[in-house]
């Protein structure tokens, strides 16, 4: 099959022919139909995190179930099926509580050491990023990394369920938990932004403002929610005009969606007495971000980290999926084009210049 492998740090993505191995007892083979291009991946392609190359990108894919595993329950041939990025065991304490993005054995539903790579190429171990590796004609998973959705979300569409949409909206539903007349700001309006914009939109958030250096994403912003817009590169006062806004020394609640030291500082001033800080976006290694004394003690504020929105993929993504039906959740927008598999590193320039919300890649 046909993938996008990175094969170095710092270098373009290479199409190349990749082995895939025949599914297992839990596995299945997904024929995938789209994948969606995400910042997170961008940043892998540029900073070391420690991903084993050759490694398979892409984790938003969506497609429809090929082969199943002899075990295999939960899906079945024929099935459309979103990936889904949170590898969680089922059984540890955690699991059973309800968080599995804390789930302490991922490696549960992983090949054992030993056993046949999923992907190879001339004998070597391809990596999944992610364990789905989307970037590729075909995806080989464990069940549990698949959720099946309704055969009336376009497969586009579909595809952004399995990150950017569970992410940005799980962080104000499931995380800050933000209530109707709540106030919140948004520091980055890519496609995870664009999303926890719209999920406090849906919670009845009172004042939704926006931060961006890009007047194209504050635009979309507000096409999403925003009742409030701040362009960072031209507002000599941001923490000023926040406060403006929202009065009362600040928001309830500052989301971070870019993954800078800077902004994830900024996020915390713009917090109020009593709110809350969340870093979203995917920090550089060594980086730190920092409460005060003042801030711990007489602001009572937290500033907490979080992966996927603590999405419970099972339940959201069928949810988020109900609601894009409805016509209550807005997918479409995202889509800023489609492209071919050849054309991905030409969609990763867009998407680092700012020009874009989301690229996605189709295949026939």
């Amino acid at each position: 099959m046909k993938a996008a492998v990175m094969t170095e740090v710092g270098k373009p993505l290479e199409i190349l022919d990749v082995d895939i191995d025949d599914p297992q007892s839990r596995e299945v083979v997904v024929s995938v139909k789209a994948s969606g291009l995400c910042h997170s991946d961008l940043h892998t392609l540029k900073t070391d995190f420690g991903w084993p190359v050759p490694l398979v990108l892409g984790h938003e894919a969506a497609g429809v179930v090929e082969e199943v595993g002899s075990l295999v329950t939960s899906v079945k041939v024929g099935d459309r099926v979103v990936g889904n990025l949170i590898s969680s065991c089922g059984e540890c304490s955690r699991c059973r509580q309800g968080y599995p993005t804390m789930c302490s054995n991922p490696d549960a539903i992983r090949r054992p050491a030993g056993d046949r790579p999923r992907y190879s190429m001339n004998g070597e171990t391809v990596t999944q990023i992610g364990d789905i590796g989307g970037f590729a004609e075909k995806i080989l998973v464990h069940e549990r990394n698949v959720v099946k959705v309704d055969d009336a979300v376009p497969f586009d569409r579909a595809a952004l369920l399995g990150c950017g949409v569970i992410t940005g909206i799980g962080a104000v539903k499931n995380v800050a938990k933000v209530q109707l007349g709540d106030t919140v700001a948004v520091i980055g309006c890519g496609g995870v932004g664009l999303n926890t914009v719209q999920g406090a939109a849906l919670a009845g958030a009172r004042r939704i403002i926006a931060i961006d250096l890009q007047p194209t994403k504050l635009d979309l912003a507000r096409r999403f929610g925003a009742t409030d817009v701040i362009n960072s590169g031209t507002e000599d006062d941001v923490v000023g005009r926040v406060r403006e806004i929202a009065s009362e020394g600040g928001v309830d609640h500052a989301f971070e969606v870019i993954g800078l030291e800077a902004t994830a500082q900024l996020a915390v001033e713009l917090t109020r007495v009593g709110g809350g800080t969340y870093v979203i976006g995917k920090v550089k290694p060594g980086s730190g971000v920092q409460l005060s004394a003042d801030d711990l003690l007489r602001g009572h504020k937290k500033l907490k980290g979080l992966f996927m929105g603590y999405t419970i993929a099972d339940l959201d993504i069928p949810l988020y999926a109900d609601l894009y039906q409805q016509g209550r959740l807005n997918l479409d927008d995202l889509v800023s084009e489609t492209i071919s598999l050849d054309q991905i590193n030409e969609g990763y320039e867009k998407l680092e210049s700012g020009e874009i919300a989301r690229s996605v890649v189709v295949f026939d």
